[in-house]
């Protein structure tokens, strides 16, 4: 009998294992997908005959249909299933890709990225989901997200140089096509690995919470992407704001009133969760848009080639593996506030590096310092933020705060590069005189210096709220 439970417990870890690996590397897929385009987009406007506002939403497309369903389909894949959601959402990504790589005409690109951003608002909250709920102990919990965190750092990092090493070599279309055998395989595997998960109890999609709290998303990643081109005073960005905001007090007044509603606001109220999204809010800003700066910076000021570039970054996504590596360590030993109030108070050192970094650098002295610093500090914040913010989640409500999570980041990263690239054009702008490469070095400085501000006001917020608030038993100490 002892053997037979042994064997039986052994194949249930090694099909978990083999879950997360699926898991992992669907996000890696996804998560490439944020930023594969960026070196390919001059090569598709000459293919395809972009104007130069369309090609702007090539990228655009990809986050406006992600940030703004994220919620809905978080609370869709408790209610329905997260692994039908979760697979339905990876065949929709697969066959967007392909409608991506074959395109002939730039509307095709683009309602093509929209459909790959919906895929993605599908799949990545029911697969954390999955995760969650496949390693329900903290620790494994924790190194579960660590491992999760790292494939999705890699993809973010690895996109630049994948997209100019098949752009330069082969084709851009390669850059969608490649996204091919990842999703089949995901397809085919994972229904042999995971079983299906979804609340306990019967429920209703509460339909006008659905539809006011996804169409208060939408406005918000819109209007914050308006903004990003042209400016916070804009009608066009202004609009979609000003409704937005409309939007999320109607969807506020709704939940309060709905028998089954989207996002109960018990489950917002919930300290600890509200703390740890409150600091991934100010990270996510300070993160996108340090990224964003950077890979500008290195091109027009340091004269880096794209490929040169994107090769840069890959310390970056070797920092932040290390980082992921410590982070359950850190937590078990000193806590989940002492750790997270120290992993950010490391990426805020390592901005600050970064902000210094001057025409005439060299890679190794000026650039490499701020990148390794940062990353690792990064690493070190990515799984103890999620676990965090996904404490006290059950079966009846892991997709929706998956959702919660990956929504607040895609917002705080949307509100960090519009705000902090609009600061740094205009402390450039106001700069010409001294010289452009002068006058773009001072910029990019004091917008990482922001960055820097917004994540040690996370660490303040970490200290002094998150040890107030009580995780339910079984959560790393704070």
């Amino acid at each position: 009998m002892t053997s037979v439970s042994t064997t039986a417990g052994a194949d249930a870890v090694g099909r978990r294992g083999a879950a997360l690996v699926v898991l992992c590397f669907v996000q890696f897929m996804l998560v490439l997908d944020d930023n594969v385009v960026s070196v390919a987009l001059p090569s598709m406007r000459d293919d395809l005959g972009f104007g130069a506002a369309g090609l702007a939403w090539v990228v655009n497309a990809y986050f406006l249909a992600f940030g703004g369903l994220l919620l809905l389909f978080g609370r869709m894949a408790d209610l329905l299933g997260r692994r039908r959601v979760f697979l339905t959402g990876v065949a929709l990504f697969g066959a967007a890709s392909l409608v991506c790589g074959l395109a002939q005409e730039p509307w095709q690109l683009v309602a093509g990225r929209f459909v790959q951003g919906a895929g993605s608002a599908m799949a990545s909250p029911a697969a954390l989901a999955l995760i969650a709920l496949l390693f329900p102990g903290s620790a494994e919990r924790a190194r579960a997200f660590g491992i999760w965190g790292g494939i999705a750092a890699l993809g973010g990092t690895t996109g630049l140089v994948i997209s100019g090493a098949l752009t330069g070599l082969a084709s851009w279309r390669w850059i969608f096509l490649i996204n091919l055998p990842v999703a089949l395989a995901a397809v085919v595997l994972l229904p042999r690995l995971v079983p299906e998960s979804r609340a306990g109890r019967a429920a209703r999609l509460d339909v006008p919470g659905a539809v006011l709290g996804t169409g208060a998303l939408v406005a918000l990643v819109y209007g914050l992407l308006r903004a990003g081109e042209s400016s916070w005073g804009d009608a066009t960005a202004a609009g979609p704001l000003v409704l937005a905001v409309v939007l999320a007090v109607a969807f506020v007044a709704v939940e309060a009133r709905a028998a089954e509603p989207l996002v109960p606001l018990s489950f917002l109220s919930f300290r600890f969760r509200a703390v740890a999204n409150g600091a991934t809010l100010l990270f996510s800003a300070a993160m996108y848009a340090m990224a964003f700066l950077l890979m500008v910076h290195l091109q027009t000021v340091l004269g880096y080639r794209p490929l040169a570039a994107g090769l840069a970054y890959l310390p970056y996504g070797a920092g932040i593996l290390a980082g992921m590596w410590l982070s359950s360590r850190a937590v078990a030993r000193l806590g989940m506030r002492p750790a997270l109030v120290m992993s950010f108070l490391i990426t805020a050192a390592g901005l600050l590096l970064l902000s210094g970094v001057a025409p005439d650098d060299g890679y190794a002295s000026g650039v490499l310092p701020g990148m390794l610093v940062t990353s690792i500090g990064c690493g070190l914040s990515l799984p103890a933020l999620t676990v965090a913010a996904l404490t006290g989640t059950t079966e009846e409500n892991a997709g929706l705060g998956s959702a919660v999570l990956s929504s607040v980041q895609q917002i705080g990263g949307a509100v960090g590069v519009a705000v902090l690239v609009a600061l740094a054009t205009r402390r450039r702008d106001g700069l010409t005189v001294e010289g452009s490469q002068y006058a773009a070095t001072e910029g990019f400085s004091f917008a990482l210096v922001v960055a820097a501000v917004l994540v040690a006001l996370g660490a303040a917020v970490i200290a002094a709220l998150l040890g107030r608030a009580r995780p339910p038993e079984g959560t790393p100490d704070v």
